[in-house]
């Protein structure tokens, strides 16, 4: 989903991904508990620049998440999915990856700079303008929505910045049904806690 906003050269299959992933010992059946080896496999199999951000998704970061996304480039960054796909707290035992590939900014409207247009049909709606760099951020946005998408659903979903960053800070145990299902996974030092709490991937090409 994430090299899809990318504008590869050509498509990567998934098929593929998860081959490099196997082969260099980052999964044993899909799982990905490491949000560093996350990073190298998108750096070998999309060609991409990776950042890897620690400290959750709140300030200092949440400027550059949010600048990131106005710009077009897509997020990786792990949750707890609830039943619904959305951010969830379950101390990691449901943690999932999810691609960022939007913003919704809730602002008054003087705080709106001329670098955004309205859109022609919903009045209210501004996108940044085409053909232009991306515009500053509105200072304070009131209200901060993330266009997400997660593996198991059809359709991205509009979750609570908030909500989204609170599930990326708890995640700290394997799922018990995964030590007891008499399979092995691979799992960082440190765990779960070491491996994904609190850090997200910014993708560019």
């Amino acid at each position: 989903m994430a090299g899809s906003l990318l504008a590869l050269p050509q498509d990567v299959s998934l098929e593929r991904i998860v081959a490099v992933a196997r082969e260099r010992g980052y999964t044993a059946h899909g799982e990905m508990f490491s949000a560093a080896s996350m990073a190298r496999l998108a750096e070998e199999v999309f060609g991409c620049q990776v950042e890897l951000l620690a400290g959750g998704l709140g300030e200092p970061n949440q400027s550059r998440v949010l600048r990131h996304l106005i710009s077009g480039r897509p997020l990786l960054v792990p949750y707890d999915e609830d039943f619904n796909h959305e951010p969830c707290k379950k101390s990691g035992h449901k943690a999932h990856w999810a691609v960022g590939a939007g913003v919704l900014l809730g602002v008054p409207s003087p705080a709106l700079s001329p670098d955004y247009e309205e859109d022609t049909e919903l009045k209210g709606l501004f996108y940044p303008a085409s053909g232009k760099p991306p515009p500053p951020l509105p200072d304070p946005p009131e209200a901060i929505y993330l266009l997400c998408k997660q593996g198991k659903s059809w359709h991205y979903q509009l979750w609570d910045y908030q909500q989204l960053c609170e599930s990326n800070l708890q995640l700290a145990q394997l799922a018990p049904s995964r030590t007891t299902d008499g399979r092995v996974y691979v799992v960082p030092p440190g765990g779960v806690l070491a491996g994904l709490c609190g850090q997200a991937l910014l993708l560019q090409p």
